[in-house]
């Protein structure tokens, strides 16, 4: 039915599911005579049990959904993988989703690929609008596929971060439509922003006819992320939508997902990519979902949602201890936000500091984001850069609860954190005192000294 099955299968199962499509390929023939330049040849047995003997790769040189005649196995297993991550999208949120595929590279090359797709529909257009997310891969999206970004700066609502729509129209009015390639939102994104109005933007990319690509990275883990395309799909216009393979399915770096409403512009895309590719990302997450199974992929999800309302629940009570406070970001459903305005207030080195500290402690993924950090992408400067914007508030430390995390992990957190805020703190008092008593001195103490 090309469907993920309900119940998970076993690995050996698995195991000789993938060998009875290995035995497809002609490379596995027996008695098999090649004589071309691309024979499946493999020297290490290793390598080629790492492959379960899929050694040819995915599509053909001129289309990577096409079928390889010399490639049965291979071929069945790319159109199989395609058909069940279509029916996890649709388990996961976005039910009128029609087409998508795997393709074999992370989310910033996949979102070039399909500005380069909308460049031979639009050949006038030369600009990208982009409510500014401080991201590097999603912003060399774009110049990479040689188009200008306009970045549209967020507005601050209490302490969120949210796309500002009457720029984005005015900007669309000033440019004019045929100048415009598309317009590229987001929707998992890290706190204090939060998703982008899709909405609103799939109605202006509808009223001014605009396609509209979303970079939808970590969001497929996200019931809240996948409800905005769905509503913007259903009131506007959305033309496709990027996530990632790692983030969402928990398997090795190297592939994402384009998916869309409109089967044959997902395969106009399909087709934009030069040659053949790795099967390895098809692979890896077609064996992910059979293990899972339909059920073990909802139970994923429900636990990531639990997680975070115990993460956001303890962080606030740990912020509360150390006078500072969670921020108040109920749109954003995967990301935290914690202030760090009593630590910035003391010391402008104790914010950095403290992600050193964190990281030397082996706590990974929490981001400490201090003000007014200045960084050069591309030629183009931002200012506050991963902040968001050019003047948040406070400074403040990410925390988020993505799939597969554990409550261990958010307890060991919280228990390094609070020893690191406290540590933080005190040197940071320190040094504070050290630099009032050096400053209240004369020249002739200081040379004393």
């Amino acid at each position: 039915k090309g469907k993920c099955p309900e119940d998970g299968w076993d690995e050996s199962t698995i195991e000789l599911f993938l060998h009875e499509l290995a035995i497809m390929d002609s490379n596995n023939f027996l008695g098999n005579c090649g004589v071309g330049e691309r024979e499946g040849r493999v020297a290490s047995g290793l390598v080629a049990r790492r492959h379960y003997r899929l050694i040819h790769g995915i599509g053909r040189s001129g289309d990577i959904s096409a079928v390889q005649p010399k490639a049965a196995g291979s071929s069945l297993l790319n159109k199989l993988t395609n058909s069940v991550v279509l029916d996890i999208i649709k388990l996961a949120g976005v039910r009128t989703v029609t087409n998508c595929f795997v393709v074999p590279m992370a989310t910033g090359m996949s979102l070039t690929l399909c500005f380069l797709t909308l460049r031979h529909k639009r050949p006038k257009a030369k600009y990208i609008i982009w409510p500014r997310i401080d991201q590097k891969s999603c912003f060399k999206s774009m110049i990479t596929a040689g188009f200008e970004p306009v970045v549209i700066e967020n507005v601050l609502e209490g302490d969120e971060l949210r796309t500002d729509i009457e720029a984005v129209e005015a900007k669309v009015k000033a440019l004019g439509t045929e100048n415009i390639l598309c317009v590229h939102s987001t929707t998992s994104c890290f706190a204090p922003r939060v998703p982008d109005r899709l909405e609103e933007l799939a109605v202006i990319c509808a009223s001014y006819d605009i396609p509209h690509i979303v970079n939808n990275a970590y969001g497929v883990q996200s019931s809240k992320c996948m409800h905005l395309i769905q509503q913007g799909a259903r009131v506007g216009r959305i033309d496709a939508f990027v996530q990632s393979l790692d983030k969402n399915f928990m398997v090795p770096v190297g592939g994402a997902i384009i998916a869309g409403f409109s089967e044959s512009f997902i395969q106009e895309i399909s087709k934009m990519y030069p040659g053949r590719a790795s099967a390895s990302p098809s692979l890896d997450v077609l064996i992910t979902l059979l293990s899972l199974g339909a059920s073990g992929y909802k139970q994923l999800l429900k636990e990531r949602k639990e997680m975070f309302s115990y993460l956001s629940s303890e962080l606030k009570k740990l912020a509360d201890i150390h006078n500072e406070r969670l921020l108040d970001t109920p749109h954003n459903p995967i990301s935290l936000a914690m202030s760090l305005k009593n630590l910035d207030e003391n010391n402008d080195a104790a914010v950095t500091q403290l992600g050193s500290m964190l990281f030397t402690r082996q706590v990974s993924g929490a981001r400490v984001v201090p003000c007014g950090t200045v960084q050069t992408v591309n030629n183009y400067t931002f200012k506050g850069f991963m902040s968001h914007a050019n003047d948040y508030p406070c400074a403040y430390l990410n925390a988020a609860s993505a799939i597969g995390i554990k409550k261990q992990d958010v307890d060991v957190f919280l228990k390094r954190l609070d020893k690191c805020l406290k540590t933080a703190r005190k040197e940071a008092k320190k040094e504070k005192s050290v630099n009032e008593i050096s400053n209240s001195k004369t020249g002739t103490e200081q040379l004393e000294d």
